[in-house]
């Protein structure tokens, strides 16, 4: 299993709610997925799913899949006063598999707060086949959310990541070759490796 390190999940969250570039957002429309939104990530090397909850609370759910496999689940809501960097140890609690103390990093991104974390790569699987998610921090819930078309919402998610990992057509693949030299250990190192 991968688990980032708290600097690797800041990262990847501020990609996934900065808004996706033109080239990214032409390959693969937002959609709506029941009360589901499932987007490209601003980087274009993965997607994710968002669900904003009702009132009173107002939580919002971000799940996310990289095209390397790698994934996140960050909760955000306006009244919580958790800080930014925060490191906290927490339960999830799907209806079909649980998390004790996992690790979660505080995050502050557009007048909420919240948390982000990742799982290793069976959960996916596991979030699309939950009734609920719970979340708890000791003996205090933090939330508990529904996740009815989750399913459905993780099965678009794989698509618009399948997307991301096979270029469009009429797009050439990046070829990254050429900015190594064929020999780096010679004298002058020539920088045409395609010769």
């Amino acid at each position: 299993m991968r688990i980032l390190t708290p600097a690797a999940l800041l990262s990847a969250f501020a990609i996934a709610v900065a808004v996706a570039g033109p080239a990214t957002a032409a390959d693969y429309a937002t959609r709506e997925v029941g009360a589901w939104i499932v987007a490209v990530s601003s980087d274009g090397r993965g997607c994710f799913v968002t669900r904003t909850y009702p009132e009173p609370r107002g939580t919002t759910l971000q799940f996310g899949l990289d095209i390397d496999g790698s994934n996140r689940l960050t909760l955000l809501n306006p009244n919580w006063s958790i800080r930014a960097r925060e490191q906290l140890k927490l339960d999830f609690r799907l209806s079909n598999s649980a998390f004790p103390r996992h690790v979660a990093i505080g995050i502050a991104p557009q007048g909420k707060r919240g948390f982000v974390t990742d799982f290793g790569v069976t959960f996916p699987r596991s979030f699309a086949t939950s009734d609920y998610l719970k979340v708890r921090r000791g003996e205090v819930p933090v939330e508990e959310l529904r996740l009815d078309g989750s399913g459905a919402a993780v099965a678009a998610l794989r698509s618009c990541v399948d997307r991301q990992r096979t270029p469009a057509v009429g797009k050439p693949a990046r070829d990254r070759g050429d900015r190594i030299p064929l020999d780096p250990f010679a004298g002058a190192a020539r920088r045409d490796s395609r010769k």
